[in-house]
């Protein structure tokens, strides 16, 4: 039987998920959102390079934003922005003439794809499902946000990491795709990061972060609780006056919670019962 000779197409489609940042601002001020940014991962890079979409439904009218002055202040915290989505036309087209082209929010039906010759029988592939969301607030204190769903990850999950030693000034650990157990004291200024739950079995004097990648479902657990700041899928809450009486030094869990009527979710710190 002679050989089939079939050449490759030059161009080929798939669908896929790509790994995009959401995230929702309530300010196109880049001095606002500079401030809230650092309040929340400090000067030095927390995302790595991530490819980032901005929110704008909660932005207002502001059609004189700065979105190049925007796109270095997201930079420098290892975000690079590609687009923008919701808001007012005015607010699109503005973007659209800053390079940042507008990406649909829903998820759109599969379209049928062309296919090569000797190929007809093939299926054509999915299309893309939306990009997990993160929202992140843009004021350094406890704001409601816009419910995010929890980003659809590998079949198997990440395995649980353990920290055994305290965390000084300046430390930082991340969870990247997992949750964080940590079995020693995390001390001022120091942070640690989980896209799952973190488990604080010692003092928390400095800032935790559970929900990194937009799961709402994550919780902090901490045995005794004395935080600089705390935060699930980018609501967050700081202590600059201290933490309350009735939650120093105790056993805390912080969490997220639905509000009868509303569709904002709540940050929540409350005592842990451990009885």
């Amino acid at each position: 039987m002679p050989p089939t000779n079939q050449t490759k197409p030059l161009i080929e489609f798939k669908g896929t998920t790509l790994p995009v940042v959401v995230i929702t601002l309530r300010s196109l001020h880049p001095s606002e959102v500079a401030e809230a940014a650092t309040a929340l991962f400090g000067d030095d890079p927390f995302f790595d390079g991530d490819a980032a979409v901005l929110e704008l439904s909660q932005a207002g009218e502001t059609s004189s934003a700065k979105w190049q002055l925007l796109k270095e202040v997201l930079k420098t915290h290892g975000l690079h922005v590609i687009g923008v989505r919701g808001g007012s036309e005015e607010l699109r087209q503005s973007a659209a003439r800053a390079g940042l082209p507008t990406y649909a929010a829903a998820e759109r039906s599969p379209r049928p794809m062309p296919v090569a010759d000797g190929d007809a029988a093939a299926s054509p592939p999915p299309a893309p499902a939306p990009p997990p969301e993160v929202a992140h607030p843009v004021a350094a204190e406890a704001r409601p946000a816009a419910p995010v769903a929890s980003p659809a990850g590998p079949s198997a999950a990440a395995p649980t990491m353990f920290v055994t030693r305290p965390l000084r000034s300046g430390q930082q650990l991340y969870a990247r795709g997992g949750d964080l157990v940590v079995l020693a004291a995390v001390n001022s200024g120091a942070e640690v990061i989980a896209d799952g739950s973190i488990h604080i079995y010692a003092p928390l004097h400095g800032r935790a972060l559970a929900g990194a990648s937009g799961a709402a479902e994550a919780r902090i657990f901490c045995s005794r609780f004395d935080a600089q700041l705390v935060s699930v899928a980018g609501l967050y809450r700081t202590f600059d006056s201290g933490v309350p009486a009735d939650l120093a030094g105790r056993p805390v869990q912080v969490r997220l919670a639905e509000v009868p009527g509303e569709a904002t979710a709540k940050l929540v710190v409350e005592p842990l019962k451990t009885d």
